[in-house]
């Protein structure tokens, strides 16, 4: 099993469309097509759902976007420590569902993204057992990369911590906490 490159455009914006106006508009998950989800795994195998499941967490109802989001997070969070090949690629959509005031699970999405930022599952393997660092496919370096992806948009925590909603700014303020911002 080969490990595909994850790198994609994370420090672009993906979230904003411009009208003939010129007048900012959300035009959310719009590069969703440049990940190559089909050549990296999820804890399921190929992760090419996600795409899939981020749109239905965009875009679903109350209940759809909550289940579209429990099976994101068993695929790129499982039991909420152990990452995977596909959540650094995963994360800054994650950054902007939880933008999107139409989106109905943004508390959740924040929580996950803690989640993410405070795994450290591989490395205290590695730290215990160092012969998982010699395997082509490292989880340690996925995890890193999660970490990172997490950290890279943390310009979004002064917006989502002045929201209103008590469980939104809730969730924002432990994910700060976690990111030592």
């Amino acid at each position: 099993m080969r490990t595909a490159q994850t790198e994609q455009p994370s420090t672009q914006r993906t979230d904003r469309a411009t009208t003939s106006t010129g007048t900012a508009t959300t035009a959310p998950l719009t590069a969703l097509g440049q990940v190559p989800w089909g050549d990296i795994r999820d804890s399921t195998g190929s992760a090419a759902a996600i795409p899939r499941l981020l749109e239905r967490v965009a875009r679903g109802d109350a209940e759809a976007a909550r289940a579209a989001l429990d099976e994101l997070r068993t695929r790129i969070c499982q039991y909420g420590f152990v990452v995977e090949q596909a959540t650094a690629a995963t994360v800054p959509f994650l950054w902007e569902l939880a933008q999107l005031p139409h989106v109905t699970c943004r508390p959740q999405i924040i929580q996950l993204l803690k989640s993410i930022a405070d795994a450290r599952q591989w490395e205290d393997v590695a730290a215990v057992y160092p012969k998982v660092l010699n395997h082509r496919e490292n989880p340690v370096v996925w995890e890193r990369r999660a970490r990172q992806a997490v950290r890279a948009r943390r310009g979004a925590l002064r917006t989502l911590l002045a929201e209103q909603d008590r469980d939104i700014a809730r969730a924002t303020t432990e994910l700060a906490t976690a990111l030592g911002a």
